[in-house]
């Protein structure tokens, strides 16, 4: 199923020093690449990246040290995953700088890795936010900057951007059929506004808000053809929005995003498994998914409340934490505690349980993971042993379980 990878390879899978973490993982569990395909598509685009990522959010350049950075993302590489994900908002651009030296120091090729970044909030000023033309470009020239790179292999747009008004771009009506296995695209091009009322816009006072869609292709396509990025993505669109980013390409002859960034765990599920399946048959945009253990509640680590230096316990994350001890997270605590026994039943951690369920979605190339220790990296890598062990009964069970399986009107596995 795996190409033999040489020496140097980011398809190494455990590391070179005896003892360490990674050998110790490689003893444990086995090598993940013998269990199942480790390298996706991402999308319906040729990039290959590893189904499991390492992002930066809170970790790098502030939760972690930068030792403790370049251990993990050095685990991570010697066990085969190639993506690494940040933000120019993630700790101010201190994640990307981090990362930045890691990827300098270590001297790993550039053409074996997969670096994404995202683009929106970039300063204080106006006009250091946003998806403008202008904050696109000079955003994600100082993102490159910050990560001594000449180029990502993935510019997101981080939101859709609610302050720029859509005045004279096209909305598109797109209308799908299948024929003989191939989509056939009927395209009818409205000239309109598109409003869409808001009252709890943070950039307008406004009580409608315009969202920038033909600015945005326009200025992902510019970067793209200029060498700063290879493909483009969003993150946190809403299909509508993705699908008249896609006929607004193929109107202007332009380059379409080919991945959508989604939270996804099991308390999350609608979008990923309902909505983003249909763009994955029709326009081929894949899932790059976040937060696997919704923000650590997966992980159990809260069932007997909030422990010192967890992720709820930081400032800026009481939002988490009311959510943790409310009434909403207490039902869910009850029902980790019927999935814990699953678990075991699997010979499985929780959290390898929870990461294995989100990788076994179809449209889903890589689950981007959280760590900050070595051990729980190594642990959250464990999760690919998982994935084949869970049957259809099992999914049953856990569907059961959760109780909250969203409605889907096609069955895209039939």
């Amino acid at each position: 199923m795996y190409p033999e990878s040489t020496t140097g390879s980011p398809a190494r899978l455990s590391l070179r020093q005896t003892g360490s973490p990674g050998m110790i993982y490689s003893t444990r569990y086995g090598s993940p690449k013998r269990q199942l395909q480790f390298y996706r598509n991402l999308g319906k685009s040729g990039l290959r990246v590893s189904c499991l990522g390492l992002g930066t959010w809170v970790t790098f350049g502030g939760q972690i040290t930068d030792e403790i950075a370049e251990q993990l993302m050095t685990l991570a590489y010697d066990n085969g995953i190639n993506l690494f994900d940040t933000a120019e908002v993630y700790a101010a651009g201190k994640a990307e700088v981090v990362l930045g030296n890691i990827i300098k120091k270590k001297g790993w090729r550039r053409s074996s890795l997969v670096i994404t970044t995202k683009i929106f909030w970039g300063g204080k000023a106006e006009t250091e936010r946003g998806l403008s033309r202008k904050h696109i470009i000079e955003g994600l020239k100082a993102s490159l900057e910050r990560l001594q790179l000449e180029y990502v292999d993935v510019v997101f747009a981080n939101r859709p951007d609610p302050n720029t008004p859509m005045e004279g771009s096209s909305f598109v009506l797109c209308c799908f059929r299948d024929l003989e296995n191939e989509v056939v695209f009927e395209l009818f091009f409205l000239h309109l506004f598109l409003y869409i009322p808001s009252t709890r816009d943070p950039f307008s006072s406004s009580k409608s808000r315009t969202f920038i869609i033909e600015e945005t292709v326009r200025a992902m396509t510019h970067v793209i053809n200029q060498g700063m990025a290879m493909y483009w993505g969003t993150s946190r669109w809403s299909s509508m929005e993705i699908m008249e980013a896609y006929s607004v390409a193929r109107q202007f002859n332009l380059i379409p995003p080919i991945c959508e960034q989604a939270e996804y765990h099991m308390f999350q599920r609608e979008k990923v498994e309902v909505q983003l399946p249909e763009l994955f048959h029709k326009i081929g945009v894949g899932a790059m998914t976040w937060s696997p253990l919704a923000c650590g509640i997966v992980s159990g680590k809260y069932d007997s409340g909030i422990p010192p230096y967890s992720r709820a316990s930081l400032k800026g994350y009481q939002w988490l934490k009311d959510k943790i001890l409310s009434e909403e997270g207490r039902r869910q605590q009850a029902k980790l505690k019927e999935l814990q026994a699953i678990a075991e039943r699997l010979g499985c951690t929780l959290p390898q349980l929870a990461i294995a369920w989100c990788l076994r979605n179809e449209g889903v190339s890589s689950v981007l993971l959280g760590a900050s220790s070595a051990d729980q990296l190594m642990e959250n890598i464990g999760a690919i042993q998982v994935l084949p062990k869970l049957s259809s009964s099992i999914i049953h069970e856990i569907d059961s379980i959760l109780g909250n399986k969203p409605y889907s009107k096609k069955d895209y596995r039939s």
